[in-house]
């Protein structure tokens, strides 16, 4: 029998660039057209398409494709904790001189 309660997780997903600004904030560059590779699955994409999860005590970025966790990032008074153990690579641009 299925349920016609939707799904708690998917209405309150948005996609990866909700996560624009604090990741702005992190890594002092826009970094939703970074690209990220899913150490779960493989799938290789930028981080403004990644499912974003923001109603948690930080932001969740899931892969769309297998849907495991990407990065965890959590904001406290002291300090910023970035989990970045789903992901194979984050590949960031440098910056002109």
């Amino acid at each position: 029998m299925e349920s016609a309660q939707p799904d708690m997780d998917r209405a309150l997903m948005l996609d990866g660039n909700a996560a624009g600004g604090l990741l702005q904030e992190i890594f002092a560059a826009e970094m939703t057209a970074s690209p990220t590779e899913c150490a779960h699955c493989g799938r290789e994409g930028e981080l403004g398409t990644l499912l974003a999860f923001t109603q948690a005590p930080g932001v969740v970025l899931r892969c769309p494709a297998c849907e495991h966790v990407v990065l965890r990032i959590v904001e406290t008074p002291d300090a910023i904790y970035m989990d970045a153990r789903g992901t194979l690579y984050l590949r960031l641009e440098r910056r002109p001189a």
